[in-house]
C-alpha cells in the first residue's frame, strides 16, 4: 500500500550540516565509499515525446569547452557565472529534502551564527511540463493510500505549489537528462530556502532583496547530494550590531539530498517515552475524523542474523551508525569525542545489538581522495570555531517515515568555557582537580565527552528527558556506591550535570552523569527489531506492554521539556527529587566556594578576568537554584498515562511542598544573602554593582513567583481542591510576612530590603491595574503559560487587598521607626501605595 503526500511541510527538526567553502577549479568525480542511505539514480533513455522545441539547444552550446563540471546525485556544471544542473530522468518525480542553513552570517543576526538552520527542512519534487521543469514543493503532512477513494479528494484539496519553473536549455549527452540553468533559484528571494524569517524582516526592516549583489559562489555534487553556496544581499532599514551600511548580506548553503525510494517502517510515537516525532494527518484510516498519526524518527537498524536476533543473541546489525570526527579536532580531544559516541554502544546492547555506533577518523586524502563531510552519506562531528559556548547534535529524517539520514554534531569550541564554568560551580567544594582556572587535558577531556554523549542522543532520535533527574532521593546522590553505580540521574539526555549536591564529607561520590538506566530501556523501545510481518499497529502493542511494565518506576519516567517550568520534577540544570532539600545542599557548595575564589581563581601577573567571570557563574548556579525551588509554587505534576492506566495525568503539586518552597526563598534569597556581598571579591573586577546586582536577582524571582500564569494556577487550585490548596492568598500572606518582617519588629530596613519591598509593591500595582489578557492558547503545552482575564479574576481583588494590608503595618512601625532612612521608606511606600489605589 502506497501513502501519497501533499501541501507545504513544516517537519519538527532541522539538521545542521558541515559548510568549508565550495571551489569550482577542476573537475572533480566523486562515487565515494561505504553504504548509501538511498539508491544513486541510474540513468534512463527519454521516452519518445514531441519534436525537440526551438528553445532547447545542442548540449555543446550550452555546457561548452569553459565548463567546470561535477558528477553525482546530479551532475553540476558552471560555465563562467552560470550553473547549471544535469537531471537525470530517474530523477524526475523523486522526492529530495533540501535544509537551507546559514553559512557565513553577522554577529547579532540569531544565535549560534554560522551553520544555523534558517528553514525547516522541505521536501521538493522535480517534474517536467513539455519543455519545462517544475519544482515543486510536497508535503506529507496530509496522506492516503492510492488504493482508497478518498485519495482523490486528499489530492484536491492538496495541491502541491509551484515553486519555481525553468526552461530546458538541452538535453544531456546521451538523452537520459535534462538541463537546466539554476542561478535564478539561488539569487532571488525563494521564501522557501531563504535566511530571514517575517520577523527578522520587520525587526531589521528588509525593503527587499538586491539582486545586484546576491550570486551563487558554488556547487558541489555528491552520489545521493547536491551542496549549494550562494551569497543573498538585502536592503534594510536596520542591521544587527549597529553596521553603518544599508544592506545585509548573508551566505547560505542549501543541502538537497535524495530520499529512499522505498520508506522505512514506522514506529508509532508515545508521548511516555521521549523521541523526536513526525506528524501526519491520514485520511485513509478508518477512523471517523482526520486521524493525526506521529511516529518516532530513528536510524534504520537490522540484524545482519535475523534468526540469531530472535534468539536473543546480541547481532550486529547490516549497517552500523557511523560517526566521523571532523579532521579539524584539536588531537587531545578526539579520543574523549570518540568515547562519547561509543558510550552508546551498551543502550544498543540492550536493544539486541552489538557494534550498532561507531566512531571513527575520516580517511586520509590517500585512502580516499574524495572523502568529504558534506556527503550526506557519512556522519560527522564538526568542530566549529566561533566564541560560542554551545554544542548540538541536530538530525536530518525522512518525514515520509521518520528515519533519520544523516545527522552532523556541531560541537563549538568555546564549549570547554562553559564546561569549566559548570564543573568549577557544582564540584569545586568537593573536588580539588575543579579549583582552577585551566582544567587537565584529562579531566576536560571527560568534560567533552559527557557532551559528545549528549548530542549523540539527540542524533539518536531523543529530545531532553527534563523529568529523569527527580527519579532519584536527593541524599542518594550523596553515596558512592549509588552514585557509581546510577550516575547523577537514569538519563544523559536530562539536564543533570554535575553532582552539586554531594558535600565534602562524602568521599568517593561520582560526579559525572552518563548512559543510565532510562537511555538504555528508550533505545531498547525505539530500535528493536521486529519481524518484518509485523505491523507499526502491531508493534505498538508490544511497546505498549514494554511501557506499561515500567509504570510505577520513576527512572523510566520521560519527563518532557518546556520553555518556562510547568512541572517542578521535569526542570533543567535540576537533581534530585525535593528542590529545596538539592538546593540547601547546593548552597552550602557555593558559599564553599565563594570564600575561596581569589585563591583559585587568580596567579601573580594575571588580571581578574576569571575571577570575575567565575564569581558570576556562582551567582548563576544559585540563581537556578531558586528557579528550582520556584517552580513548586503553582506547579502542576505531568505524567502522560493511556486509559488503561488510573489516576490523572496532571496533579497539582502539594500545599506543604508550594509552604514549603515559599520559606526557603524567604529565608534563603528574600532575606538578603549576604555570602554573595564580599567587598574584598567585587572590587577587584568593579568599581560599583554589587546592590543592582542583589535587587536583580531578587526581583526576577519575585516577579516570577507572582506571575499571572502562576496565580491562575494557584487560583484554579483553590477552586478544585478548597482547603486542601495552596492558594494565592497563602502565597501573598507569605511572601509578606517574610519581605516586611521588619515592620512588625521595629527594625531597620536596609538598601537591599527597602529595594525588595519597593518591588513588592510594584508588583502588586501591576497585578491591579494592568490589562492582563491571556486567552486559551496550545502554548501551555509547551511553558507554564495559563489563560487568565485580569479584571474578571481574583488578581485585582488581592493585590488591592495586599496594599492596603501593608499601609496598615507601615502605619504601625512609623510609630517606632529607629533611623531616618527607615522613615522615608516607608512615608514613600505609603505615598505610592496611596497614589496606587486611589490615582488623581
Amino acid at each position: 500500500m502506497k501513502l501519497r503526500a501533499f501541501g507545504v511541510l513544516i517537519p519538527f527538526l532541522c539538521i545542521l550540516m558541515a559548510l568549508p567553502a565550495y571551489a569550482q577549479d577542476k573537475p572533480s568525480k566523486k562515487k565515494g565509499k561505504g553504504a548509501e542511505t538511498a539508491e544513486a539514480p541510474k540513468p534512463k533513455p527519454t521516452p519518445p515525446g514531441p519534436a525537440k522545441p526551438d528553445s532547447i539547444m545542442p548540449y555543446n552550446k550550452i555546457i561548452t569547452s569553459k565548463a567546470v563540471s561535477d558528477e553525482g546525485l546530479y551532475t553540476v556544471h558552471k560555465v563562467e557565472d552560470k550553473y547549471f544542473f544535469e537531471i537525470p530522468d530517474s530523477l524526475l518525480g523523486r522526492e529530495i529534502m533540501i535544509v537551507s542553513r546559514i553559512a557565513g552570517s553577522v554577529d547579532g543576526l540569531t544565535f549560534g551564527g554560522a551553520g544555523m538552520e534558517s528553514r525547516p527542512e522541505q521536501v521538493i519534487r522535480w517534474e517536467r511540463k513539455e519543455n519545462k521543469i517544475l519544482l515543486r514543493s510536497v508535503s506529507y503532512n496530509n496522506v492516503a493510500s492510492e488504493e482508497k477513494p478518498i485519495y482523490q479528494s486528499v489530492v484536491n484539496n492538496n495541491f502541491e505549489p509551484v515553486v519555481m519553473v525553468f526552461p530546458i536549455k538541452a538535453y544531456n549527452k546521451d538523452t537520459t537528462g535534462v538541463i537546466i540553468e539554476v542561478n535564478r533559484l539561488f539569487s532571488t528571494d525563494v521564501a522557501m530556502i531563504g535566511p530571514l524569517d517575517d520577523d527578522l524582516r520587520k525587526q531589521f526592516e528588509v525593503k527587499g532583496l538586491d539582486g545586484e549583489r546576491s550570486y551563487v559562489t558554488g556547487m558541489k555534487s555528491f552520489p545521493l547530494n547536491v551542496e549549494v553556496r550562494h551569497v543573498l544581499t538585502y536592503n534594510a532599514g536596520k542591521l544587527p550590531s549597529g553596521s553603518p551600511v544599508d544592506v545585509l548580506s548573508l551566505e547560505m548553503n542549501q543541502s538537497m539530498i535524495l530520499l529512499p525510494r522505498e520508506a522505512y517502517r514506522k514506529r508509532l510515537y508515545d508521548d511516555r517515552v521521549g523521541y523526536f516525532s513526525v506528524q501526519q494527518y491520514d485520511y485513509g484510516s478508518d477512523a471517523q475524523k482526520a486521524d493525526r498519526i506521529r511516529f518516532i524518527t530513528r536510524w534504520k537498524l537490522e540484524p545482519k542474523d535475523p534468526a540469531a536476533y530472535m534468539r536473543g543473541e546480541l547481532v550486529e546489525p547490516v549497517k552500523p551508525m557511523v560517526y566521523y570526527v571532523d579532521p579539524a579536532t584539536p588531537l587531545e580531544w578526539r579520543p574523549f569525542l570518540k568515547k562519547g559516541i561509543e558510550d552508546w554502544q551498551v543502550a544498543f546492547e540492550a536493544a539486541g545489538f552489538k557494534n550498532a555506533i561507531i566512531a571513527k577518523d575520516p580517511p586520509t586524502t590517500e585512502e580516499d581522495p574524495d572523502w568529504s563531510p558534506e556527503d550526506v552519506r557519512y556522519s560527522v562531528v564538526r568542530y566549529i570555531t566561533t566564541p560560542i559556548q554551545n554544542a548540538q547534535g541536530p538530525h536530518t529524517h525522512d518525514p515520509r517515515s521518520g528515519e533519520i539520514i544523516e545527522s552532523d554534531i556541531m560541537l563549538y569550541h568555546n564549549v570547554m568555557n562553559l564546561l569549566r564554568n559548570w564543573f568549577f560551580t557544582q564540584t569545586a567544594a568537593v573536588n580539588p582537580d575543579a579549583r582552577k582556572v585551566e582544567y587537565t587535558p584529562e579531566l576536560m577531556g571527560e568534560l567533552i565527552r559527557f557532551v559528545a554523549a549528549h548530542e549523540v542522543g539527540h542524533t539518536l532520535g531523543l529530545p531532553h528527558n527534563m523529568g529523569s533527574s527527580s527519579a532519584y532521593p536527593v541524599d542518594s546522590l550523596r553515596s558512592a556506591s549509588f552514585t557509581k553505580r546510577m550516575n547523577t540521574a537514569p538519563s544523559i539526555m536530562d539536564y543533570a550535570r554535575f553532582n552539586y549536591i554531594a558535600q565534602p564529607e562524602d568521599v568517593g561520590v561520582n560526579l559525572f552523569p552518563g548512559i543510565g538506566p532510562y537511555d538504555k530501556w528508550a533505545i531498547e523501545w525505539g530500535y528493536r527489531w521486529y519481524p518484518e510481518s509485523q505491523t507499526p499497529e502491531d508493534v505498538k502493542a508490544t511497546l505498549g506492554q514494554m511501557v506499561l511494565a515500567k509504570a510505577n518506576d520513576p527512572i523510566y519516567r520521560y519527563g518532557r521539556q518546556r520553555g518556562l517550568p510547568l512541572d517542578p520534577s521535569a526542570q533543567t540544570e535540576d537533581l534530585g527529587d525535593d528542590a529545596m532539600k538539592a538546593s540547601t545542599y547546593g548552597i552550602a557548595n557555593l558559599k564553599r566556594i565563594n570564600s575561596n575564589l581569589i585563591v583559585w581563581t587568580t596567579a601573580p601577573g594575571k588580571d581578574f578576568d576569571d575571577l570575575q567571570e567565575i564569581y558570576g557563574a556562582v551567582l548563576g548556579q544559585y540563581n537556578r537554584y531558586m528557579g528550582h525551588v520556584t517552580a513548586n509554587v503553582g506547579g502542576v505534576y505531568e505524567f502522560f498515562k493511556t486509559g488503561e492506566q488510573d489516576g490523572a495525568v496532571y496533579t497539582h503539586v502539594s500545599k506543604e511542598k508550594q509552604q514549603r518552597a515559599v520559606a526557603f526563598l524567604n529565608k534563603e534569597l528574600f532575606a538578603t544573602p549576604n555570602w554573595t556581598i564580599d567587598q574584598t571579591l567585587v572590587r577587584k573586577f568593579e568599581p560599583v554593582g554589587t546592590v543592582e546586582r542583589i535587587r536583580s536577582i531578587q526581583v526576577n524571582a519575585l516577579n516570577s513567583l507572582l506571575d499571572p500564569s502562576r496565580l491562575a494556577r494557584l487560583i484554579e487550585n483553590e477552586a478544585l481542591n478548597a482547603s486542601s490548596a495552596y492558594t494565592i492568598i497563602d502565597l501573598c500572606n507569605d511572601l509578606r510576612t517574610g519581605i516586611f518582617s521588619e515592620l512588625p519588629t521595629g527594625e531597620s530596613i536596609d538598601t537591599y530590603r527597602r529595594n525588595l519591598q519597593r518591588a513588592y509593591v510594584d508588583r502588586m500595582e501591576f497585578l491591579l491595574t494592568e490589562d492582563i489578557k491571556q486567552g486559551n492558547s496550545n502554548i501551555w503545552q509547551f511553558t507554564s503559560y495559563a489563560p487568565i482575564l485580569g479584571s474578571q479574576s481574583d488578581l485585582r481583588a488581592v493585590a488591592r487587598a495586599e496594599l492596603k494590608t501593608i499601609v496598615v503595618l507601615i502605619d504601625r512601625a512609623l510609630r517606632r521607626t529607629p533611623d531616618a532612612m527607615t522613615r522615608y521608606h516607608l512615608e514613600d511606600l505609603k505615598v505610592r501605595i496611596s497614589q496606587i489605589l486611589d490615582p488623581k
